[in-house]
């Protein structure tokens, strides 16, 4: 789709790239206050779930638990939220966020208060991302 920083993100950012799976793209969000942010989004532009076959919508629901499952495995939080809004970026995509109760926003929203992003050096980066795509590799 045109305009859609989402349709054109896997190709923009190949060094945030963690996976490629049968119908979304995982990648690290460069930002990482939250450790191991990660954004699952459509191969596709879509926009909402009900645009989905039954069939591809229970495929990608199994992509994004996967994701999940990876993350939790290489970070142990308390808990792991999930974001599907789209309000900003009308392309189906998930925030998949490692929460721990030590961060400074715990128990709120991510999106509650600004905050200075924090950015990791390359090497740091390519670890997370490692981590991550070596565990959904096994999926």
């Amino acid at each position: 789709m045109i305009d859609c920083q989402m349709c054109s993100k896997w190709l923009d950012e190949p060094e945030m790239r963690v996976a490629e799976l049968e119908h979304s793209y995982v990648l690290l969000n460069r930002d990482q206050f939250f450790p191991g942010y990660c954004f699952v989004f459509t191969k596709t532009h879509v926009t909402e779930l009900f645009h989905l076959d039954q069939d591809t919508r229970a495929a990608i629901i199994e992509e994004v638990n996967a994701v999940a499952a990876a993350l939790f495995a290489v970070f142990q939080p308390t808990k792991i939220n999930y974001e599907l809004l789209g309000n900003m970026v009308p392309h189906m995509h998930w925030h998949i966020v490692p929460r721990f109760t030590t961060d400074p926003l715990w128990p709120r929203p991510i999106w509650s208060d600004p905050h200075e992003p924090l950015m990791l050096s390359p090497d740091d980066y390519r670890f997370r991302i490692q981590a991550i795509a070596e565990l959904l590799s096994r999926r």
